[in-house]
């Protein structure tokens, strides 16, 4: 029996490793593709050293050429710049107003709390390119295209988040605020002295959710953003490609670099992310 246990556990990290590999079959290409020139990459192209790196004595100018040309072919760095504000803004000042929000659905009782809670529910259903029109339209009334409060201001309030934020606080122990409250703690007090520091893993949930979308935003930062001094890093990339001659070396290369930043977040908060999904949604 035991034997069989083994088997069945070695099979299925053998079938895990497996899956993992091939998930990561684009990352690797992309990766060694930013180390070759152009012969190389499509030399390589039908065999398995796509996923090879090249011998040094095959690459002209070092395994780095490609990232040093496409440094100094546009300005990558503004555009990582702008898309860290970008998102870093939305994140911070989301987190804020999420969590108080659902919170505040969560322990408060208030005429029409559900109905307020399936309105916010409802807006998930409605695609964001619809409203992309009238909220540019107010963007430019306020004066706010092509800076960073037109970035980031539409897009504090998700309906996702609160939602997340919503599910987590149902589980929170109440016995916790009831002692604070006996202390003479505020409701304020309560929720920056208690809840928060003990909410790590939904902040760190929403945080990833956050910053994962708003990092791959292209149709918002192109729409409010045309200032070439306001681009993000995807618009960015996206006139990298397009303004001859294209290198593909250099633009894995910078798709590289693009990426490096989510695969950083997500490294640093798996754990809490985890815990998050797993503690949001287990009750109603």
């Amino acid at each position: 029996m035991k034997r069989k246990k083994g088997i069945q556990r070695i099979v299925l990290y053998v079938s895990l490793t497996l899956l993992t590999f091939i998930f990561l079959f684009p990352l690797i290409w992309m990766l060694v593709s930013s180390l070759k020139d152009e012969f190389q990459i499509f030399r390589d192209m039908k065999s398995l050293k796509a996923f090879l790196p090249p011998a040094p004595s095959e690459v002209e100018g070092g395994y780095f050429a490609n990232y040093i040309a496409a440094f100094q072919r546009v300005d990558l760095m503004k555009y990582i710049l702008n898309s860290l504000i970008y998102t870093t803004g939305i994140i911070v000042f989301g987190l804020i107003v999420n969590s108080m929000a659902g919170y505040a659905l969560a322990r408060f009782r208030f005429p029409l709390a559900g109905f307020w809670l399936g309105v916010i529910i409802a807006t998930l259903i409605i695609p964001p390119e619809s409203i992309f029109l009238p909220l540019y339209v107010l963007v430019y009334d306020l004066g706010w295209v092509n800076t960073y409060t037109g970035l980031i201001v539409p897009f504090i309030a998700n309906a996702f988040a609160i939602f997340l934020f919503r599910q987590f606080f149902l589980d929170f122990p109440k016995e916790l605020e009831e002692a604070a409250k006996i202390d003479g703690c505020s409701q304020i007090g309560i929720f920056f002295r208690i809840i928060v520091p003990l909410s790590k893993p939904v902040f760190a949930t929403v945080a990833i959710v956050l910053f994962i979308n708003h990092w791959n935003d292209f149709l918002w930062p192109l729409v409010v953003a045309s200032d070439e001094s306001m681009r993000t890093i995807q618009i960015g990339l996206q006139y990298f490609m397009n303004e001859p001659p294209i290198k593909w070396g250099q633009v894995m290369a910078a798709l590289t670099i693009a990426t490096v930043p989510m695969l950083l977040i997500f490294a640093f908060l798996q754990r809490y992310y985890v815990q998050g999904l797993t503690h949001t949604g287990s009750k109603n």
